[in-house]
């Protein structure tokens, strides 16, 4: 049997949007103070793990996320511009039913495509470029586990591909909440599981809780 590696795709915390845009890759958007509990909780759960390095996406609130597992590992964080946050042409703007940028006429021609989508980075692409970022991930922590802190979109596509299943798809039924862990466990390079969990999950019910406030 070959050695088994696990590349876990962990979703940043809760971030702080009190105006409730679509911040995607815009700067300056870090995590609120129960996203910084969330990291915290995760990093308290899984620490024990053999995990050998901890990567995050280049945005603020990916690399707060990382930053208290990286310290309880004693392990610097990699910075990956593959894991990074999906570009879309609404960034900076609301996207809610009622309020949003989508009740504007001038917008409309982006919706033309929601196969691709044609509103943002091809689903193909965010695929090709996680799957590059895991395959790497894998080289490095051969035999061991590696935590690869990203975005909910690609983390969400990334899994959508491995079980080649079609990228497109409804953004209200993705499995990957605030801080959650899907662990794409592999036997030499085939992978043999796809492992969801949510260690913050009580948190995460408070956000949700919140958001509807």
């Amino acid at each position: 049997m070959a050695e088994e590696t696990i590349v876990h795709l962990m979703r940043h915390g809760e971030v702080y949007n009190p105006e409730g845009i679509l911040y995607g890759r815009l700067p300056g958007f870090h995590l609120s103070d129960l996203g910084q509990q969330m990291a915290v909780q995760v990093a308290n759960t899984i620490k024990d793990r053999d995990i050998v390095a901890v990567w995050a996406s280049p945005l603020e609130r990916a690399q707060q996320t990382a930053t208290p597992l990286a310290e309880a590992k004693g392990l610097e964080i990699h910075t990956d511009e593959r894991i990074i946050e999906a570009s879309n042409v609404f960034e900076g703007k609301k996207v809610s039913i009622g309020d949003g940028v989508l009740r504007e006429p001038k917008y409309w021609r982006y919706l033309y495509d929601p196969f691709k989508p044609s509103w943002g980075e091809p689903y193909k692409q965010l695929a090709a470029r996680m799957e590059s970022a895991v395959k790497a991930a894998r080289e490095e922590a051969r035999g061991h586990e590696i935590v690869l802190v990203s975005h909910q979109l690609p983390v969400w596509i990334s899994r959508l591909s491995f079980e080649d299943r079609r990228l497109w798809h409804d953004p209200r039924h993705r499995q990957c909440a605030l801080a959650s862990l899907t662990s794409l466990v592999f036997d030499g390079d085939t992978l043999t599981a796809i492992v969801y969990t949510e260690p913050a999950a009580d948190l995460d019910a408070k956000a949700s809780k919140g958001a509807g406030a």
